[in-house]
C-alpha cells in the first residue's frame, strides 16, 4: 500500500481509536478515539466468519424471500397491531408538524450532534420524524415475534435502510456538510467527489476508512524486536526477544486468524499484546501466515492445523521447553482447538500447557447475525464460487462486514469523506483492517461446512491430521475471552465452548467488541472484564454470578499464563537455536505480501 491510494476496511470497541484531525497523518496514532472511530473499531475484523457473504456479495442479504412473506402473513394475522402502529406514527407526525413533539435523538447519536440540528425548527422537524417513523418499523418488526434466523435477516435490511434515510447522509440537509462546502469555497465538494469516484472505482465500493499511507508496517505497526526462526511455504515463526532477566519456562504461541496479517497482536507501542506480554516475562513466538493465491487452493483445515503442531513443536524445540502454551484468535482457536483433540488421540496433549481462545466460536449455533444467513443451498454456491477462483480474496468481505454497521461503518464516512472532503483520521486497526488475506479455497470449504454442520459440537462429526476431533478431549486448562459488546461472535456462543473443552476453562467477559476485546491494553480507562467460579450450562446463570474488575484482562491472563508456563529461567538473548536460524528480522516478509 503506497501512494495516495485509498485503503478500505476489510476484515477482524476498541481500547484507542484516534481522534480525526483531518488530515490522515501517523500523528493521530498518539491520541485519544473518535467515538465513530471507537464504533468502527468494535466491529472491525471478524471476516472470516461471514465467508458465504465474501463468496457471493452483500446483495444477498438485501434479499430476504420467505423471510419477508413471513412477516406479512404474521402482520396480516394482527391487524389490530398494524393499525395501532399506524395510528400512533400519525399522531406523532401530527405533534411534530404543530411544533409540540418532544421527540429527540439519543444523547449518544453522534449523526446529530451538531447544534444546528436542533436550533433550526426545519432540521428539528426532520430529524423528529426520521426518529418517529423508523421506531414504528422497528417495534413493528420486534411485534411480528418472528423466528430468530428471519428476525435477523429482516432486521439487517431495516436497519440499513433506515441507516441509509437519515437526515444526516443528506448533503442538502447536513449542516457539516454545508458549512465544509462555504468555508473551503466549493473545494469540499469536489474532493467528495474525487474520494467517490476512487471509492466505486473498486471492491469493496463503500468509503475508505483509513489511508493506506497513514502506516507503515515494520515502522509503526508490529515493532516489537524480534526474529523470524522459522520458515515454511504456508507461514512463518517469529520469536520476539526477551526484555527480561528471566522468562517462564514454557514459551507462548500466538495463533492468529487465517485470513487477517498476524500484527492484530502487535499493533503500536502501548497497544501491543505481543510487547506486554514479552514485557511481563513470557516467551512469546507468533505464526505469519503467508498470503495464499491460486496456487495455494488445496491448502485446508488439516494444512493449516499441521501449521500449527509444526509451530508448536518448532516453539518447544527452540527454547528447550517440554510444553508450551497457545494463545489463538477467531478462526485461529478453531484450528488450535481441533488440532488440540487431535493431539489428545495420538497422545500428545502434554505437548500443550494450556490454550487461551479468544473470540472464537467452536459451537455455531445461533451464531449472530452471519448465521443467520448460512443455509445449505448457500453454503454449496459459495464453495463453488471461491472455488472456481481458487481463493476467498478479503477484500471481497469488506463491504459484507460494512453493512453490518451502516451507521458506523458506511454513513459517518459517507458524511466525513464525500460530504465534508475531509480524509478519514489515522486508526491503526482500520489500517490493519484494510490490510487483509486471501483464504484458500479448501480451508473456505472447510470452515463453511463447520459452520452448516455445526460439527464440533458432535464428536467424532470433524476429523484433524486423520484424528476424529472430540473436543471434550482437550483435557487441559483452558483460558476463553469473549466481547460483551461483539456482534460477530456472541459472547454467549463463545461461553458455549466452556461446555465443550475437556479441561478446567476459565471464563473471561470483556466489556468491549470483537477486537478491541483483544486490543486491550492496561492503559485502557474505559476497560473492565467479568469472571465467576464457575461455568453453568446456561451463559445466562454465569452472568448473573460474575464479578466486574476494572481495567484489562491482559494483566489476568499474563498471571493466569505464568502460573502455566513451568519454573522460571534464565532468559537467553540469541535467537533461534542449532536447525531453527535466524532467517530475517520480525515482522518478517510473508507479512508483506499482497
Amino acid at each position: 500500500m503506497t501512494g495516495g491510494s485509498r485503503a478500505r476496511a476489510g476484515s477482524e470497541g476498541t481500547a484507542g481509536a484516534y481522534p480525526g484531525n483531518g488530515d490522515g497523518s501517523r500523528r493521530a496514532q498518539s491520541g485519544r478515539p473518535g467515538p465513530w472511530q471507537e464504533a468502527a473499531g468494535d466491529l472491525a475484523g471478524a471476516l472470516d466468519l461471514l465467508l458465504a457473504d465474501g463468496a457471493l456479495g452483500v446483495l444477498r442479504r438485501f434479499r430476504p424471500g420467505g423471510s419477508a412473506v413471513r412477516l406479512a402473513f404474521s402482520l396480516a394475522r394482527h391487524p389490530g397491531l398494524v393499525a395501532g402502529q399506524a395510528a400512533g406514527l400519525g399522531a406523532e407526525l401530527g405533534r411534530i408538524v404543530a411544533g409540540r413533539s418532544q421527540l429527540g435523538p439519543d444523547r449518544r447519536d453522534r449523526r446529530f450532534a451538531d447544534p444546528a440540528w436542533a436550533d433550526s425548527p426545519w432540521l428539528r422537524r426532520a430529524v423528529q420524524a426520521y426518529l418517529a417513523a423508523s421506531r414504528s418499523a422497528m417495534e413493528l418488526l420486534a411485534a411480528a415475534e418472528l423466528d430468530w434466523r428471519d428476525d435477523e435477516r429482516l432486521r439487517f435490511v431495516l436497519s440499513n435502510v433506515i441507516a441509509a434515510v437519515a437526515p444526516s447522509n443528506n448533503p442538502l440537509l447536513n449542516p457539516a456538510a454545508i458549512k465544509s462546502a462555504v468555508d473551503s469555497g466549493g473545494l469540499s465538494i469536489v474532493r467528495g467527489f474525487r474520494a467517490l469516484a476512487a471509492d466505486l472505482a473498486q471492491p469493496p465500493r463503500v468509503p475508505a476508512m483509513i489511508e493506506s499511507a497513514a502506516f507503515e508496517v515494520g515502522k509503526d505497526l508490529a515493532v516489537t524486536p524480534g526474529s523470524v526462526v522459522h520458515r515454511t511455504e504456508l507461514f512463518e515463526l517469529i520469536q520476539y526477544q526477551p526484555v527480561t532477566d528471566v522468562v517462564g519456562e514454557y514459551p507462548l504461541l500466538i495463533v492468529p486468524p487465517m485470513i487477517n496479517k498476524f500484527y492484530i497482536t502487535d499493533l503500536a507501542p502501548g497497544r501491543s499484546m505481543t510487547e506486554y506480554l514479552v514485557g511481563q516475562g513470557h516467551q512469546v513466538f507468533t505464526i505469519s501466515w503467508r498470503n495464499p493465491d491460486a496456487r495455494h487452493r488445496d491448502w485446508d483445515l488439516d494444512s493449516y492445523g499441521a501449521a500449527v503442531v509444526e509451530a508448536l513443536d518448532a516453539a518447544r524445540a527452540i527454547t528447550h521447553a517440554a510444553k508450551a502454551n497457545i494463545c489463538a484468535l477467531c478462526s485461529g482457536g478453531i484450528v488450535s482447538s481441533m488440532a488440540g483433540a487431535h493431539l489428545s488421540t495420538i497422545g500428545q496433549l502434554d505437548h500443550l500447557a494450556s490454550l487461551c481462545l479468544g473470540v472464537t466460536v467452536l459451537d455455531q449455533a445461533r451464531a449472530g447475525t452471519a448465521g443467520a444467513f448460512i443455509d445449505r443451498a448457500t453454503a454449496a454456491a459459495a464453495i463453488a464460487a471461491s472455488g472456481a477462483r481458487g481463493y476467498l480474496d478479503g477484500r471481497t468481505l469488506a463491504e459484507v462486514f460494512a453493512w453490518l454497521r451502516p451507521d458506523d461503518l458506511i454513513w459517518n464516512y459517507w458524511v466525513n469523506n464525500y460530504l465534508q472532503g475531509k480524509p478519514p483520521p489515522a486508526f491503526d486497526i482500520l489500517y490493519w483492517n484494510a490490510d487483509t488475506t486471501r483464504l484458500p479455497a479448501a480451508l473456505h470449504r472447510d470452515f463453511i461446512r463447520l459452520a452448516t454442520d455445526n460439527s464440533l459440537t458432535k464428536p467424532g462429526s470433524a476429523s484433524m491430521l486423520g484424528s476424529p476431533v472430540d473436543l471434550s478431549k482437550v483435557d487441559l486448562d483452558c483460558y476463553v475471552v469473549a466481547g460483551i459488546a461483539d456482534h460477530l461472535c456472541p459472547w454467549q456462543s463463545c461461553y458455549r465452548s466452556t461446555q465443550l473443552l475437556g479441561g478446567h476453562v476459565s471464563f473471561v467477559l470483556s466489556n468491549s467488541g470483537h477486537i478491541a476485546s483483544m486490543v486491550n491494553p492496561p492503559t485502557n480507562p474505559k476497560a473492565s472484564f467479568q469472571t465467576a467460579p464457575e461455568n453453568p450450562a446456561d451463559p445466562r446463570a454465569w452472568l448473573a454470578d460474575a464479578t466486574t474488575s476494572s481495567g484489562s484482562w491482559w494483566p489476568h491472563y499474563s498471571s493466569w499464563l505464568a502460573a502455566r508456563s513451568g519454573a522460571e529461567r534464565t532468559s537467553r538473548s540469541r535467537a533461534g537455536r542449532k536447525g531453527f536460524e535466524v532467517l530475517s528480522a520480525a515482522p518478517g516478509t510473508y507479512v508483506h505480501d499482497r
